[in-house]
């Protein structure tokens, strides 16, 4: 049964570091992360930067959605394309060349082929991430996020659009209301994506 708990829009002010830290120990066995960066004691250290620069950029261009014990949390992206400044891009992808090194290119390779199945032009509010805390999943947290951030869309005639390679999840987002638009694997043996979209109201 859902639950009914209160979810905070973190935004300026957020604590990102915490923010960062639920999504990593959220996604340390995520396939795709897993194939990007197989060595599992390099995933681990790595995946809290990389969470934070990401955090960095949803709060900069989109926003963050987080229970308010902070064991939750999912990083929103705008509808359409987002232009970075110069400045912003190049800082962040020094950030991720430090925290992925050689693994890099499997990273922008997931992360070109996912920006190749949107729509374009892209009109829907973009899930980027969404993650629970390993001790605080099961209690229906994440479909609490995430109707929360479906929630939002709907405010401005939005829909949700996002992917994953979690198998698993198919089912989960499918309870939540979405449908599978497009399913697709990373060539060169990479993880198999599910592209999924909540309609508009």
């Amino acid at each position: 049964m859902p639950i009914d708990r209160p979810i905070d829009v973190l935004d300026r002010s957020a604590p990102l570091g915490s923010v960062a830290n639920t999504l990593a120990a959220a996604f340390r066995n995520d396939p795709a992360l897993s194939w990007v960066v197989p060595d599992q004691k390099k995933r681990e250290a790595m995946l809290p930067g990389f969470f934070k620069v990401m955090a960095e950029q949803s709060r900069r261009y989109g926003e963050i959605l987080a229970s308010t014990d902070g064991n939750a949390a999912s990083l929103w992206y705008p509808p359409g394309k987002v232009r970075e400044t110069l400045f912003a891009s190049l800082y962040d992808n020094l950030r991720m060349l430090a925290g992925f090194r050689t693994d890099l290119p499997r990273g922008l390779k997931v992360a070109e082929e996912m920006y190749k199945h949107h729509p374009a032009p892209q009109p829907y509010s973009y899930l980027r991430y969404v993650g629970v805390a390993p001790e605080a999943q099961g209690k229906g947290w994440g479909g609490a996020i995430v109707r929360a951030g479906v929630n939002r869309a709907a405010e401005y005639g939005r829909g949700v659009l996002l992917e994953t390679a979690t198998p698993d999840n198919v089912a989960i987002y499918a309870r939540l209301g979405f449908d599978i638009v497009e399913e697709w694997e990373v060539p060169g043996g990479g993880p198999k994506f599910w592209t999924m979209v909540h309609p508009a109201p």
